[in-house]
């Protein structure tokens, strides 16, 4: 089974990422579903979603749990019964989770020229003029992005804008590392947020 990489963040904070390879049969086998997901599984028409779905189980299993310790909340959030803190995502051919002790967020992208004719959606595209390299400023982008979809997924308030809401700070490629602030209905948090890029993909994960 290809587990693509565990990261132990800290003592308390484990990533784990997956890298579909596997048919929907080969990765159905030994896995039992709530009916809840046992309904949502069904009701997915792409198999490559099926196929994340259940590639999701097993990052569920190798993090010592079932898909009956997960449950969604009304606004979709997932979260664990034993009270641990729990992220999801999946892109494609990747799909990873995030478990903590503290409230955590992760995303998965795939790499694509589309990010540059969107950006000015998410956050002040002039920030990236300086960049005359556009795989530069489309690598950076696809970081800012994964970083802001994370802290939206931590976050988890109904309302909260990229671009009004969340604020990247600046960072070099090599320094895989970097800060975050949320200020959102007068309170403000600042997070620290950590990426990384590989086969074409970018992963961020905040806390």
């Amino acid at each position: 089974m290809p587990l693509y990489k565990t990261i132990t963040v800290s003592s308390s904070t484990t990533v784990y990422i997956w890298k579909i390879e596997e048919d929907i049969t080969t990765l159905s086998r030994n896995i039992k579903l709530t009916d809840h997901c046992q309904n949502r599984l069904q009701g997915m028409k792409s198999e490559l979603h099926q196929r994340g779905f259940m590639s999701i189980r097993h990052l569920l299993a190798e993090a010592g749990y079932t898909d009956f310790d997960l449950y969604y909340d009304k606004n979709g959030k997932p979260h664990l019964h034993d009270g641990k803190h729990i992220s999801i995502t999946h892109s494609y051919t990747f799909t990873a989770i995030i478990v903590s002790d503290q409230p955590v967020g992760i995303d998965i992208e795939k790499q694509r020229d589309k990010i540059l004719r969107i950006a000015h959606k998410f956050t002040p595209i002039e920030e990236y003029y300086t960049l005359t390299n556009a795989d530069a400023r489309m690598r950076k982008l696809t970081i800012v992005w994964g970083a802001k979809e994370s802290l939206y997924k931590l976050y988890a308030q109904e309302g909260l804008s990229f671009l009004k809401h969340i604020d990247v700070a600046d960072f070099n490629f090599d320094d895989a590392k970097t800060t975050a602030t949320v200020n959102y209905k007068g309170a403000i948090s600042t997070y620290d947020l950590t990426f990384m890029e590989f086969e074409g993909f970018t992963c961020v994960y905040g806390y």
